[in-house]
């Protein structure tokens, strides 16, 4: 008994020693979940530094911990702030805008960041730190910012009508006119354009917003988001609101696009670097927000992104200045225009009863283009089977007649 007794106890401690060895192997990596927008990271492609890859390797080599980036993206900030919300997924890094980041503040979604664990916070550009949306930089660090404008075809549009949101409303291009597919840039269009205050709590102005976007369904192609960069660069539509950075992107892959910020006023966006509410991994993601901030990887990414750059490591560095001159002459000036000469604002955080508004008007919009066409598409085929049928009956009435 005693041997079998023995025997057993050294099956377990073997046993817990392969389990130990396994735990600390080398493919034992920690995952480091990063959610961000689509096309927003030197990737690697083309020659492009790999960045995620980047991290990994310098990780290892500085903690001797592997960590594996398990990278995603998603499409509009609402989408990702469902998915969160949700609960169904952890995320250790998040890159939202500010007015989504103010919400998530207020919903207690965020963790405090410690800054002392991302010293590179220091090359963040002044008028960038201390936001209103996060006063005590305590839950984001700037990413890239821009500003939206409108791209177009010069081959396609007539340049006598662009400088204003108003060509979004052009019939002359009814069919090739792109919109947003979400609801706070899609309204802010049609605010901008009309000088209505994009924070606005008045339900009468969302209305009115609401009434000029429905006058502009008929003639619009369809409302996307990441669809847009086929769409402008194949030449399958002639006209689309977007951000300053995808239109450098897509005028790489077709030089008859060009680009103007609307006379009226335009959105200035930040998006920024945060931490989940409950994410597994706080310190390795506060690591990863630092290594972003770095000069080679903020360079990297500026370059491949074509956003502008809060760090002042990019903006002062000659190669970059230069590598965007190269992509576009005017490069600089479109990134970095001088905000004085513009009508810009922020999005805030719309307080729970505005936001539901918006999203029901936005639902209204969408359901009614849905439907709209269908009914349009229905009443079509009635018409042409009762005139087909008559036109039988008819056919078929002389037919009779001649036999006679």
């Amino acid at each position: 008994m005693i041997k079998r007794i023995l025997a057993l106890l050294m099956l377990a401690l073997v046993a817990l020693g392969t389990v130990s060895l396994i735990g600390c192997g080398d493919d034992d990596a920690i995952t480091l979940n990063v959610y961000n927008w689509g096309e927003y990271i030197s990737d690697g492609s083309e020659g492009t530094l790999d960045v995620n890859a980047a991290f990994e390797d310098y990780y290892y080599e500085t903690y001797g911990v592997r960590v594996e980036v398990n990278y995603t993206t998603y499409a509009s900030n609402e989408d990702m702030y469902a998915k969160l919300k949700s609960g169904a997924t952890s995320y250790d890094i998040v890159i939202p805008s500010e007015y989504m980041i103010q919400r998530m503040i207020d919903e207690d979604m965020l963790e405090e960041l410690d800054l002392a664990n991302i010293p590179n916070f220091a090359y963040i550009a002044e008028e960038f730190q201390y936001p209103e949306y996060d006063p005590d930089n305590r839950y984001s660090v700037p990413y890239t910012y821009g500003m939206v404008g409108v791209i177009y075809n010069t081959k396609m549009v007539d340049e006598a009508d662009t400088g204003s949101w108003s060509l979004m409303w052009n019939d002359k291009y009814s069919g090739k006119i792109l919109q947003f597919n979400n609801a706070r840039d899609a309204f802010g269009t049609a605010m901008y354009y009309q000088k209505i205050d994009v924070n606005t709590k008045d339900r009468t102005e969302w209305e009115t917003a609401l009434a000029y976007l429905k006058a502009q369904k008929p003639i619009v192609q369809g409302y996307v988001m990441d669809e847009v960069f086929n769409k402008m660069k194949g030449e399958s539509a002639a006209i689309a609101p977007y951000y300053a950075g995808d239109y450098l992107t897509m005028y790489d892959s077709n030089d008859a696009l060009a680009f103007y910020y609307p006379e009226e006023g335009t959105n200035v966006f930040v998006d920024a670097m945060c931490v989940p509410r409950g994410a597994r991994n706080k310190e390795i993601a506060e690591a990863y927000i630092n290594f972003m901030l770095s000069e080679e990887i903020a360079v990297a990414n500026a370059e491949y992104i074509g956003y502008a750059s809060p760090n002042t490591l990019v903006r002062e560095n000659e190669d970059y200045i230069a590598y965007m001159v190269d992509w576009h002459e005017d490069a600089m000036n479109i990134l970095y225009p001088d905000l004085s000469t513009y009508t810009t604002s922020y999005y805030h955080a719309l307080d729970a009863e505005t936001q539901e508004m918006a999203n029901g008007l936005w639902e209204q919009l969408k359901i009614e283009s849905s439907v709209g066409s269908s009914i349009h598409t229905l009443a079509l085929i009635i018409v042409i089977v009762v005139a087909a049928l008559l036109l039988w009956r008819f056919i078929l009435k002389k037919y009779r007649s001649a036999q006679y």
